[in-house]
């Protein structure tokens, strides 16, 4: 996906020496046509790009597959999580104009599925809930048909917060649960691993399609994985990511272990017998990878929702 925010510490330059990458986490990056298409349009349109400031591994086939992810509330965050470069501090102003401009990005590329995240604006009453919802209604509006899938904050568990989105109707509904609860604290010292599940599991209430992700290499045990993996399913969340760390910086947590290709293909496997709609797991799997995949079931999750939570 293209991960649309902009951090300036995230640079070659200062990016730290540290533990040898092996093979399978090692990408060969192709410039082309497109990629130079969407750089441009988005600097034209002042939307922020974590696809240049990360450089994504994934997002010359992600372009390829008219997708992509934009970052919107601005690039700076009112959390400090340890896994996460994004500068913590005081957030400027929201841009109203931003969610049209999304949309003018997502018209001029012809996307057909569009995944939108942000920063945590924690200062905020809304959480950044109503920025969210009018970038939905933008996006539908100069390209109707176009799949929307967020992957938003927890919103400091307000479910008026929540409601706001739902009532917006992604098609995909995306807040990732990072890690494991012994590990929770120490990643995401603002948030809250029942707060992330109840907030999953208000979503599936509210009749939308559910998504979580797992970074694996920080530190968590196998058998840790797999009660986070059935604590999602106990909240009714349809879709899994799961991917390897890599750390961003210096002033960042350490990899604990590189996590092997067999390794995720073993939890693939296992989070699909479980009853996940979908999985994709694997080193380079990031939050939004093959997001559209689950297209063609979106509307069968969503009409058994309604009806098991009589909606």
């Amino acid at each position: 996906m293209i991960e649309i925010h902009d951090h300036p510490s995230a640079t070659k330059a200062n990016r730290p020496e540290y533990e040898r990458k092996p093979r399978w986490m090692k990408v060969k990056h192709v410039r082309n046509s497109k990629s130079t298409e969407v750089d441009r349009l988005m600097r034209d349109l002042n939307l922020n790009t974590v696809c240049r400031s990360a450089d994504c591994p994934n997002k010359q086939e992600c372009w390829g597959r008219g997708t992509a992810t934009f970052m919107i509330l601005g690039n700076v965050c009112t959390r400090s999580c340890s896994f996460c470069d994004i500068a913590t501090g005081r957030p400027e102003e929201i841009d109203p104009e931003e969610p049209r401009r999304v949309a003018e990005a997502a018209a001029a590329l012809d996307l057909e599925y569009v995944v939108v995240t942000s920063v945590n604006r924690d200062e905020r009453a809304d959480g950044g809930a109503y920025h969210f919802a009018k970038t939905i209604s933008e996006i539908r509006k100069a390209r109707p048909g176009t799949r929307v899938e967020l992957l938003t904050p927890d919103f400091k568990g307000s479910l008026t917060a929540l409601k706001i989105v739902a009532d917006a109707a992604p098609d995909v509904f995306n807040h990732n649960i990072e890690t494991v609860p012994r590990l929770f604290h120490s990643i995401q010292p603002q948030g809250k691993y029942e707060r992330s599940l109840e907030i999953l599991y208000a979503a599936s209430q509210m009749g939308m399609v559910t998504k979580s992700g797992i970074i694996l290499g920080m530190g968590e045990e196998e058998y840790e994985i797999e009660e986070v993996l059935n604590d999602l399913r106990e909240s009714d969340v349809d879709i899994l990511t799961m991917g390897q760390y890599v750390r961003p910086a210096s002033s960042k947590m350490k990899v604990d272990r590189w996590v092997t290709p067999d390794e995720f293909a073993m939890w693939k496997v296992k989070a699909l017998s479980m009853g996940f709609e979908r999985a994709e797991c694997g080193p380079l799997v990031r939050s939004s990878y093959h997001a559209d995949s689950i297209v063609p079931d979106i509307a069968r999750i969503q009409q058994r929702k309604r009806r098991e939570y009589s909606i």
